[in-house]
């Protein structure tokens, strides 16, 4: 069972106009902008990904077609300094509205425009606490959307690990600094929260930070040189973009990862704990479509999920040879087989 269930900030709700009013076709040409961390993609990864992604999905349903009604702008970076220059790009073309999957690309575009409507489609942390809006149901600024306060799920994860590793005493949380190095106080105030969870459960836990995915490989070595159990991989958009490659590290080290959403379970792991990305980005292509037509983002309210869905990979954890207890299996609302 996968439970989607949201909660606005205000009552009456961001998403509640009539479906047949939103699906009317738009009368203008919009221009959207999407800064995004890691290499551009071909032609026909972008295709791929416009086709099956739920944020484009919903914006078709909405009546926004790019090539048609819409034109999409999008830049890459794999470092602060290229992201910077994207998002001035983008501000310089002086799009209708910008898009970004989370709050440290968002503070980086902010830095460059304070009146073209951003919208975060799952901020990792308390945007309020980031100082990018002024509260969640008046943000006050450009900056609107959703947010998933990764930090307040470390303690459940935690417990999860236990429960699939009775005996587990080490773990390596697994982090890098290009997603954070606009914000690194939110960083800062997440492994403070996921130290506090594993010293309550008696766990040692140690913070791995990478600068680029070159990195990597010997981010897992140092971890198993250590002894780690299990590693927690963060959510990050240079995570999910490395996704491959850390199931295959993984693999090879035979380290159990719990990751924080569903998504990164395609490509290996064994659990994940967190929201529903898919109901996300499809909410954030309501926010989108609210702006170009017409909605300051400073009066609409961030939202935040009160659901979490609990995923096993059964696939993987037989390859690590583990056997899921039974009493987890109950708890999942989703198991891959």
């Amino acid at each position: 069972m996968q439970r989607r269930t949201f909660i606005a900030v205000i009552s009456g709700g961001l998403f509640s106009a009539p479906q047949v009013a939103n699906a009317q076709k738009p009368q203008k040409i919009a221009r959207v902008g999407i800064l995004g961390i890691g290499l551009a993609p071909s032609p026909e990864e972008l295709a791929r990904s416009v086709a099956t992604n739920p944020f484009w999905q919903s914006m078709r349903q909405l009546g926004w077609v790019e090539g048609q009604n819409l034109i999409v702008e999008r830049r890459f970076g794999e470092s602060d300094g290229q992201l910077r220059a994207g998002a001035a790009d983008l501000v310089r073309l002086k799009v209708d509205v910008l898009f970004v999957s989370g709050a440290g690309l968002a503070k980086i575009l902010q830095s460059e425009t304070k009146t073209i409507p951003i919208v975060v489609g799952r901020a990792e942390g308390d945007l309020v606490a980031a100082g990018l809006v002024d509260s969640l149901a008046k943000p006050g600024s450009n900056i609107t959307g959703s947010q998933i306060l990764n930090d307040d799920l470390a303690p459940k994860r935690l417990e999860l690990l236990r429960a699939l590793i009775p005996k587990l005493s080490k773990v390596g949380f697994l982090q890098d600094d290009v997603t954070f190095s606009a914000l690194p106080q939110m960083r800062t105030r997440g492994d403070r929260a996921a130290a506090d969870a594993a010293q309550s459960l008696g766990i040692e836990l140690r913070t791995v930070i990478v600068h680029r995915a070159e990195e990597l490989p010997s981010a897992f070595r140092r971890m198993r040189k250590n002894h780690d159990q299990a590693v927690m991989v963060s959510s990050s958009a240079f995570m999910f973009v490395h996704r491959k490659a850390l199931a295959d590290l993984a693999a090879e080290h035979r380290i159990p990862v719990m990751y924080e959403v569903q998504n990164f379970l395609e490509s290996g792991g064994v659990m994940s704990y967190g929201v529903n990305v898919a109901e996300m980005q499809r909410r954030a292509a309501g926010y989108v479509d609210k702006i170009l037509k017409g909605a300051k983002p400073a009066d609409l309210p961030i939202e935040q999920p009160t659901k979490f869905d609990l995923v096993i990979n059964l696939k993987t954890a037989k390859a690590l040879g583990l056997t899921i207890p039974q009493s987890l299996l109950q708890r999942a609302d989703q198991v891959i087989e």
